[in-house]
């Protein structure tokens, strides 16, 4: 993935058997992207490439964002 690619394809999202639903408006369809988790300790050492990344849902009707941090 690029540093703007998202996947296209509004879907529903299930999160832990549950639907995703937006806040804001309602809708439950969503595009998806991952996003790096930047910190300063590793931006200051040049290593940002070993950050983890956070998977978003992105509603497709308002642009209300969600983020999951990956649970180890």
């Amino acid at each position: 993935m690029g540093l703007f690619d998202r996947d296209d394809e509004n879907q529903p999202v299930w999160i832990n058997g549950n639907a995703l639903v937006c806040p804001v408006c309602g809708n439950d369809h969503f595009w998806s992207r991952e996003t790096q988790l930047n910190t300063a300790g590793m931006t200051f050492l040049g290593l940002d490439w070993a950050n983890v990344s956070a998977q978003n849902y992105v509603c497709s009707e308002c642009g209300y964002m969600f983020w999951f941090h990956p649970i180890k």
